[in-house]
């Protein structure tokens, strides 16, 4: 593994700071703006869900979680690594599985499906940018894989008559 120039790797944390604190509060406008419609999640409505649903939003929440460890983790450990790896297998399992999920157009893909598509080249990419020594490469692969596969696309999950606008503001 290649290491980062003094300039490279102090600008990074930074920048992935400022990344989820953009994350984080355009989470917090967007939960204000609908607070007046929100009642306690109905966790129900997801228990009546097919398994490939249940299995998809299990992986997101863990891709979530272990995503955002990782843009404010230290670097180049071997946590970094186990965690990055199970973050890589959770995120294949959020593309897949969704592509047995049609619901916005019913039996066929919707435009939604183009995340997965390229999560499921973006993430191999990065990964090959890390083995050749491109840690700059991989860091951006990985971030916007991030924002993209999950941020974006989890976004579109709240709008109005989607599964879990219902399951906490329906």
């Amino acid at each position: 593994m290649t290491h980062q120039s003094p300039a490279a790797s102090a600008t990074f944390p930074a920048r992935r700071l400022w990344l989820l604190a953009a994350v984080t509060a355009g989470a917090g406008l967007a939960l204000a703006a609908v607070s007046t419609v929100a009642h306690a999640p109905d966790w129900a409505l997801l228990a009546r869900q097919p398994w490939v649903i249940q299995l998809h939003i299990a992986a997101a929440l863990v891709a979530l979680l272990l995503g955002t460890v990782q843009l404010v983790g230290i670097k180049g450990t071997g946590v970094h690594r186990l965690i990055g790896w199970t973050w890589v297998v959770a995120m294949v399992t959020v593309a897949i599985s969704s592509l047995f999920i049609r619901q916005i157009n019913p039996g066929s893909f919707s435009l939604i499906h183009l995340l997965s598509g390229w999560t499921l080249i973006a993430l191999p990419m990065a990964l090959f940018a890390i083995r050749r020594g491109r840690v700059a490469r991989h860091a951006s692969g990985m971030t916007w894989t991030f924002v993209g596969g999950l941020i974006v696309a989890g976004a579109f999950t709240f709008l109005p008559g989607r599964l879990l606008w219902e399951v906490f503001f329906g």
